[in-house]
């Protein structure tokens, strides 16, 4: 004989019979406060540079006038105070407009979950520095990592169904391999990061640069900062070569530097500690060629004068 199908009764939960219709609608509500900007702590290492620019003294002028129109987002800690996904700017903004708290959406998000949101939030900025992506990228897919998928985050990508640097790629709108030489970026020593950031180091040189050492890494930027140049990809490629071969030193470095590129202006190299000796240690190396033309200048009219005095004789 079959049996009668049983019925399931659905038992109504604790929250729905100690609260009312209204707050269990205004629960599904955003939440929305203004907290004190004492409570909001940056997200740590936050690869997105807050710059005191023309758009930030817009911005301080904007929420003088309207306030914070868009709620900054951030998450609550354990151990009460605020971290901040996304609203960086507008939280220095009222700091710079002497405007003591923030609007602000609270979310529950776990670690990682914070990491990805946040750079996703921040990642289609109007300006966006090489430097930033690098960063932002790497704790992307570390984030990811972590959560228990597969990634690569230096190495030369291999074909495979899927990876994560692909799929962050195809959010942001880059190639997996572009999100690839965007990360290694993150393997250069702040000043040569500085260089890709002002565009005197394109992307491709940068990548090769990025598997020296940091040691020759600082070699390569000293002879940067003293020959006032920067390597071609060409370049970088046999630095790569005779690192390989365990070939690339100091003085290889310069060698290599010191080639005369195309459409390369005529230039005089002084090198060696009795030139160094001579320039103003408080001289900035871009003003090293003022300094000897200024100083060619002075001994041109000292010998006039001089051929002057021998001639009055």
């Amino acid at each position: 004989m079959p049996r009668e199908k049983e019925s399931t009764i659905k038992l109504p939960s604790l929250d729905d019979l100690f609260s009312s219709q209204e707050e269990r609608d205004d629960a599904k509500l955003k939440r929305i406060y203004e907290i004190p900007l004492t409570e909001i702590d940056p997200f740590p290492d936050h690869p997105y540079k807050v710059r005191n620019d023309e758009e930030m003294k817009n911005l301080v002028e904007s929420i003088k006038e309207n306030g914070v129109i868009t709620p900054a987002i951030v998450r609550k800690k354990r151990n009460g105070r605020y971290e901040m996904l996304s609203g960086h700017r507008r939280m220095r903004a009222c700091m710079l407009a002497g405007i003591e708290t923030l609007r602000c959406e609270v979310v529950e998000l776990s670690k990682d979950e914070a990491t990805i949101f946040m750079v996703e939030s921040n990642i289609h900025r109007n300006t966006v520095l090489p430097s930033e992506k690098a960063f932002a990228y790497k704790m992307r897919l570390e984030a990811m990592n972590r959560q228990g998928k597969r990634t690569d985050l230096t190495s030369t990508p291999v074909v495979s169904k899927f990876r994560s640097n692909e799929k962050v790629g195809n959010e942001v709108g880059e190639s997996r391999e572009q999100v690839r030489r965007y990360i290694r970026l993150t393997e250069l020593i702040p000043e040569l990061l500085e260089l890709v950031d002002e565009k005197k180091i394109a992307m491709r040189p940068a990548v090769e640069i990025s598997y020296l050492p940091k040691d020759l890494q600082e070699i390569l930027a000293d002879c940067i900062d003293m020959e006032q140049c920067t390597p071609s990809h060409a370049q970088t490629i046999r630095m790569r070569k005779l690192l390989d071969k365990g070939e690339l030193t100091a003085d290889a470095i310069e060698d290599i530097m010191l080639e005369e590129k195309p459409n390369q202006k005529e230039r005089i190299v002084l090198r060696g500690e009795r030139f160094k000796e001579l320039f103003p240690p408080e001289l900035p190396p871009a003003k090293r060629e003022d300094y000897v033309a200024a100083a060619m200048e002075y001994y041109s009219r000292h010998r006039v004068k001089q051929k002057s005095r021998d001639d009055a004789r």
